[in-house]
């Protein structure tokens, strides 16, 4: 199995499991400005994001939750190799709105905020 990418949570934003309740799921590195760690899931990265990034059907596991990705945009793999930034939005969509998103295969959103707290692990292989 190919690894592309391994973090763990370190802090949950004020407003970030209230956008989960919307299927959408922020990533930012630690260190993100103050109004944008307050919607985003915070983490530290574990294994750095490797140059070229995962293909449509990869695996993106959030503690015990699983999607495959169903779009990824142009410029989401580059965000999260250069700041540990993306959007995730957990709708199953072929296509992304913006270039600097990721979609996934539909979850249960209670599961998802469950699996988001400080120590878990986040990642994408396939």
């Amino acid at each position: 199995m190919t690894e592309y990418f391994r973090t763990k949570v370190t802090k949950i934003g004020a407003e970030a499991l209230e956008l989960v309740e919307g299927a959408i799921l922020i990533l930012f590195a630690e260190g993100a400005p103050p109004e944008l760690a307050a919607v985003s899931v915070l983490h530290r990265i574990e294994k750095p994001p490797t140059e070229e990034g995962p293909a449509v059907g990869a695996e993106l596991r959030v503690g015990d939750v699983s999607a495959r990705l169903t779009a990824i945009g142009d410029f989401a793999w580059r965000k999260i190799r250069e700041i540990g930034h993306v959007v995730i939005n957990f709708n199953g969509a072929d296509f992304t709105p913006r270039p600097g998103e990721i979609c996934a295969a539909r979850v249960d959103l209670n599961a998802l905020a469950a699996a988001i707290k400080p120590g878990a692990e986040i990642s994408i292989g396939a």
